[in-house]
């Protein structure tokens, strides 16, 4: 299992260049690499955040096997959070995890008959589920066995958006589950209960709209002032509407856990007495969306170098390929940003290109042929689906390389 010790050194961003550039010397670009020495530091500033409150480690945000067995076997954390059945059952057959949740339902047929045949993945892996279509697709799926070896474990996936004044028309965060009030979220542990197949084993609620917002966004500051006060209310909402779902819920079945939070908000999750654990993944690569946050900032850990291949004009250079844009909304913040040499910015016309990415700046006629240019990804473990293996590097040195999922012939969508 790869060593995660801490080890850190304050370093100018031109002496990071060196040594990344010294690190990969020989190595084919486009590349990505994790920088060790930050990965350590962002995984112990995560626990610290934390409190105490275990961390369920989200692996959409890294998606490198090694990395995740890495990480979740430091102290404060505890089990896995997974985006996907067959990656969950993939995960628990390669021995990464006995306790993982699949954040996300599942419509997956063969997945679920394939759990449901399996008692020690039964007993290891829980499905999320928001409705009772969720539960009778479920059924359908085990129905030609006459019964999985071991019950199905759930969770109830609960809405933690914030509607103000409980508005219907303003919704601010993610549009995910439709169970929203204590009454809602008993009744489906009904439901469940009724149900001989299956086991309630928990509730997942996840404050995108606090975790996933950066508080000090660019452009006027009375953007970030707005966000500041709407994410200061919508915790204060939560924070009562999720112990009252706990309590209602916990008066029809046990639960084993309650997990809430992102990277972004574990401070303000981890204190409230009805989460039993945290979820955080991007934390530990540091990608720029988490530029905007006021309360923390993760190192860079996760990069990726593209080469010069031409210089079209004074103050400018072309790189090859770059085009690794992030899921969401379609706007500026989805592209990569230019780490390293510092002074670059992309085409305003071009952006990241599919072959051929423009860059322009002072440091660019100071850049070769052949030169390294360093970028990070919005966020975390989509850089992933775009390499087969990170490098590993610590100081000036590539100590060995970790493939990704997609290195691993593994596509989870």
């Amino acid at each position: 299992m790869l060593h995660l010790g801490i080890v850190l050194r304050v370093e100018s961003p031109a002496e990071v260049k060196a040594r990344y550039d010294a690190a990969v010397s020989g190595l084919r670009a486009p590349l990505a690499i994790l920088d060790l020495a930050a990965m350590r530091a962002n995984s112990a500033d995560l626990v610290r955040r934390a409190h105490g409150t275990p961390i369920r480690l989200a692996t959409k945000s890294l998606r490198v096997r090694s990395i995740i067995e890495a990480v979740s076997a430091m102290p404060g954390h505890s089990g896995l959070l997974a985006y996907s059945l067959p990656e969950a059952l993939w995960l628990f057959r390669s021995g990464s995890s006995d306790d993982i949740v699949v954040a996300y339902p599942t419509v997956d047929a063969a997945a679920i008959a394939d759990l449901a045949a399996d008692p020690q993945a039964g007993a290891a892996i829980t499905l999320m589920v928001d409705c009772v279509d969720h539960l009778d697709l479920i059924d359908g799926a085990i129905r030609p066995m006459a019964g999985p070896a071991v019950p199905v474990r759930v969770a109830i996936d609960v809405d933690a958006s914030y509607r103000p004044r409980g508005s219907a028309r303003i919704h601010l965060g993610v549009r995910r589950s439709p169970i929203r009030t204590p009454n809602e979220a008993a009744t489906l542990a009904r439901e469940i209960g009724r149900r001989p197949s299956f086991d309630l084993d928990g509730l997942m609620s996840y404050e995108a709209q606090i975790a996933g917002v950066g508080d000090r966004p660019p452009g006027p500051r009375a953007k970030g002032a707005v966000i500041r006060v709407m994410q200061a209310r919508s915790a204060t909402e939560l924070s009562q509407r999720r112990a009252e779902v706990v309590d209602a819920v916990r008066g029809v079945a046990d639960l084993r856990f309650v997990n809430g939070g992102g990277t972004g908000s574990l401070e303000g999750t981890s204190a409230e007495e009805s989460v039993t654990e945290v979820a955080a993944g991007s934390g530990v690569f540091g990608p720029h969306l988490f530029d905007t946050y006021s309360g923390f900032r993760p190192l860079p850990a996760a990069l990726f170098a593209l080469p010069v291949v031409r210089r079209p004009a004074p103050g400018w250079v072309t790189l090859f390929s770059g085009g690794y844009l992030a899921s969401g909304p379609a706007d500026a913040q989805r592209l990569p940003v230019i780490q390293l040499p510092h002074g670059l910015a992309l085409s305003g016309t071009e952006g990241a290109g599919e072959v051929q990415t423009p860059i322009t700046g002072e440091p660019a006629d100071q850049l070769q042929i052949g030169d390294l240019v360093w970028l990070r990804h919005a966020k975390a473990g989509e850089l992933a689906e775009r390499f087969t293996r990170f490098h590993l590097v610590e100081e000036d040195r590539v100590v060995g390389t970790a493939p990704t999922y997609r290195g691993e012939g593994q596509a989870f969508g």
